[in-house]
């Protein structure tokens, strides 16, 4: 079977580390025609639009995407990328497993997480009204009478709701994948002990799901009290279930303590089967063009990837020849080495090609 995917490459470092991350998957014998395009800032310099029709298009016919990193330039009033994408497609799912590698420096050991975080709603839905604006009046002005509570002038506001339907569908996400990844736990985090309404509904629809999955124990933490006990003691924690803003804040945690950002693959996953994979750093593009960042990251979502589109195998695969070279620790980038100034650290080609060598021998 040959698999249509949607492949957009990216700025900064993006078109070197998706090279390196096509050759890899393209290596574990998987059949795949890439659909390649450009979104965000190279395609606003090629056609005049960071978001052309055709690369969408191609998002929704492949259903699968594998996406480079894509800065947002600053002041220029683009929109997010990346936050674009998760609104069209509804990628309401954000999976984010952390997991340490061994020869990969971390502060804590024996890490095996995943984290699922609502995507469309919270804070992040963007509902702000800025200071001196006439809709900033009249909000405040609603608010103030219904809730029986001053507000400064000179405050900003932004709106944070959470629905019953948002709930369900990332908390039975969550269940849903625990099940079928062989995973024994879900934990909801929330801050309902403030938050008795917006955070105690998605506690209480989670609670309600949770009874669906009898097989998968449950439980809910507050979420600061979380963050301190996944600094001390991860090990009792399999898959984390977390609204927007919380689930943005705890998954860069978790990539904290498994080695950072350049070991911290990502997928976002919508409701009608649209999923779009990518590493979740940034497009360094100071060091652009230049062979020396890290692929793994991406190439972990290429793991995730294909085991979403039903190669596990072949996933499981790549994950064993990536984790075979950075435990070896010889053909691996300078940020894995245990000096970053090692003159034998290689560049992106060449982790590469320690990969490739791996799953062919």
């Amino acid at each position: 079977m040959t698999h249509r995917i949607t492949l957009i490459p990216g700025d900064g470092t993006g078109p070197e580390i998706v090279e390196a991350t096509r050759r890899a998957i393209e290596a574990t014998g998987v059949r795949i025609e890439w659909d390649v395009h450009d979104i965000g800032v190279p395609a606003l310099q090629k056609y005049g639009d960071p978001f052309p029709k055709s690369a969408l298009d191609s998002v929704r016919r492949n259903k699968v995407g594998l996406k480079g990193p894509l800065t947002t330039e600053l002041g220029t009033g683009m929109r997010s990328v990346n936050v674009a994408l998760r609104k069209e497609f509804d990628l309401y799912a954000n999976l984010r497993p952390g997991k340490t590698y061994r020869g990969v420096r971390a502060p804590v050991g024996n890490v095996d997480l995943v984290i699922v975080r609502e995507n469309i709603e919270d804070l992040y839905a963007g509902i702000e009204f800025d200071l001196g604006t006439p809709e900033l009046a009249r909000v405040r002005a609603v608010i103030e009478e219904a809730a029986h509570t001053k507000i400064r002038e000179d405050a900003a506001i932004a709106i944070k709701y959470i629905s019953v339907m948002g709930s369900r569908r990332i908390v039975k996400f969550a269940f849903e994948y625990a099940r079928a990844n062989g995973r024994k736990k879900v934990t909801a985090v929330h801050k309902s002990n403030i938050m008795k309404f917006a955070d105690g509904l998605f506690l209480r629809i989670a609670r309600e799901i949770a009874q669906e999955y009898p097989d998968i124990a449950f439980e809910d933490r507050i979420v600061d009290n979380m963050c301190m006990q996944l600094v001390q003691k991860p090990e009792l924690y399999d898959v984390l279930v977390l609204p927007n803003l919380y689930g943005d804040i705890v998954s860069d945690l978790v990539a904290g303590l498994v080695g950072g950002l350049g070991v911290a693959p990502g997928a976002n996953i919508g409701e009608d089967g649209v999923a779009v994979f990518e590493a979740i750093h940034g497009s360094a593009p100071r060091y652009a063009g230049q062979n020396k960042v890290n692929p793994m990251a991406l190439m972990l979502a290429g793991v995730l990837m294909l085991r979403h589109i039903g190669e596990r195998e072949a996933g499981d695969r790549l994950e064993r020849a990536i984790a075979g070279v950075v435990a070896e620790g010889r053909d691996v980038t300078y940020d894995l080495k245990a000096d970053r100034d090692d003159p034998t650290a290689v560049g992106t080609k060449e982790f590469a090609d320690a990969v490739i060598r791996r799953l062919k021998g």
